[in-house]
């Protein structure tokens, strides 16, 4: 009886012993899985944490990082997240995923996405915000420094704006050289020697590209360094003769292609004369020059440039128009809204006040030839008359020296954002005898509200 007894004592103990052992092994399992969970949840690398926002904080707010434990809205106090022990830095406890129960709930992110998650957040905003590069002169015509944003007031649409941005930071320039072939040879001449000064013009951190026209537009290269070896290689090939005056010659030694077009020789046309009887007369062909179409073509190019650089456009001609494809409303309307300036430098006749002045005024059926300063005018940009080399080489840097060193206003546009009608811009300044130079108005893009 006693035997059995113990024999039963010693298969209970037994069970016991067996529970207890699988029990621990249990234990230990457990504590291994919440361990690799605990290893597999800390990220590769610390994810940078967002910049404080301090609720009803404004602009300008003094001493707002001298709180140690900032109370607002936005603060990690507030959201329920615990703050990193001072004593332990090496371990600061993991993020809380639930806020306490004494605090309401707020609906917002704690804590960043886990890596590998798609999650994001979009914020649509729409922004009509206006830049509005100014140069003030005297009346000498020298550039005026040391104003202030107070000396400025803006309209648009002869409304005022309120000025958000005032500065006079130099910027980097992306210019777009488009040089005038059909000019004459002694003109053209001058222009192909002073082609050594632009580069001298330039900084090192500007840019530019170089267009050509004749009967139409070429582009020599895109867009490279100001400094490098590639552009002046590049305006030694844009050389070219130039055309002579068409005067025809139907005699004597010097008879044979007395007509010369964009650098071509061209035999006259011979047509019978209706009105001088059975007699025949000499049709001179018409001249061809396509600005418009090399400004649409250097601003295409123009408009890939990055928005923090001036976009200029330089033109080195006559400023006839005559046999483009592109009107002048199409390229002036393409200039304003892609916030593009022309710059030009005059040379041939229209240079000088009173040679020439007669081709100013317009007849129908003819060629224009004061169209470049319309295009200077609408996209406030500058333009000078220069004959000799030396003047059209200091013109270079003069003009180069403007587009860089402006005044640059910025505003937030009163107009609706769905509005792209032409809006007017009126920069004024409240000093006397000065001359502002400002863009007439631009066409609003969908890049302005991106």
């Amino acid at each position: 009886m006693q035997i059995a007894i113990r024999g039963n004592e010693i298969a209970v103990k037994g069970r016991r012993a067996i529970a207890l052992a699988a029990l621990i092994s249990a234990g230990l399992l457990l504590g291994s899985s919440v361990q690799g969970q605990k290893q597999q949840s800390v990220p590769d690398a610390p994810t940078p944490q967002p910049p404080p926002s301090f609720g009803g904080a404004g602009p300008i707010t003094p001493g707002i990082g001298a709180s140690e434990t900032p109370s607002g809205p936005n603060s990690s106090s507030a959201t329920g997240e615990p703050q990193p022990q001072p004593e332990q830095p090496e371990q600061p406890p993991a993020p809380s995923s639930a806020p306490p129960a004494d605090q309401p709930k707020v609906d917002v992110q704690a804590t960043p996405p886990e890596q590998g998650s798609t999650a994001m957040a979009n914020f649509i905003v729409n922004v009509n915000f206006v830049q509005v590069p100014v140069t003030v002169k005297d009346t000498k015509g020298n550039l005026i420094s040391g104003l202030t944003w107070r000396d400025f007031t803006v309209y648009e649409n002869n409304t005022r704006e309120p000025l958000r941005v005032f500065s006079v930071d130099p910027q980097p320039l992306s210019i777009a050289f488009v040089i005038d072939q059909t000019l004459p040879s002694n003109i053209m001449a001058s222009v192909n020697q002073s082609m050594g000064a632009i580069q001298g013009a330039l900084a090192p951190y500007d840019e530019a590209a170089v267009f050509t026209y004749t009967n139409g537009a070429r582009e020599w290269t895109s867009f490279t360094g100001a400094q490098s070896a590639r552009l002046p290689a590049v305006l030694s090939l844009a050389e070219n003769v130039g055309t002579n005056p068409q005067v025809p010659i139907n005699s004597g030694p010097l008879a044979g292609c007395g007509i010369y077009q964009n650098g071509n020789c061209v035999d006259p046309v011979l047509q019978p004369g209706k009105s001088a009887g059975d007699s025949t007369f000499i049709t001179i062909p018409k001249e061809i020059h396509t600005l418009n179409d090399a400004i649409l073509q250097a601003a295409k190019e123009l408009s890939t440039r990055p928005k923090d650089r001036r976009r200029i456009i330089y033109v080195i001609s006559d400023g006839k128009e005559y046999g483009s494809k592109a009107t002048w409303k199409e390229v002036v309307k393409y200039l304003e809204t892609n916030k593009i300036a022309v710059y030009a430098t005059l040379v041939g006749d229209s240079q000088y006040p009173g040679e020439g002045w007669l081709d100013r005024f317009h007849l129908p059926f003819t060629m224009y030839d004061n169209i470049l300063y319309k295009y200077v005018q609408a996209t406030g940009g500058d333009m000078y008359a220069e004959g000799s080399i030396n003047n059209i080489e200091a013109s270079y840097a003069k003009l180069a020296k403007e587009a860089r060193n402006q005044y640059t206003l910025g505003y937030m546009s009163h107009e609706s954002i769905y509005d792209s009608k032409f809006r007017s811009i009126d920069v004024r300044v409240d000093r006397p005898n000065v001359i502002v130079t400002a863009k007439l108005g631009y066409y609003p893009s969908a890049q302005d509200y991106k």
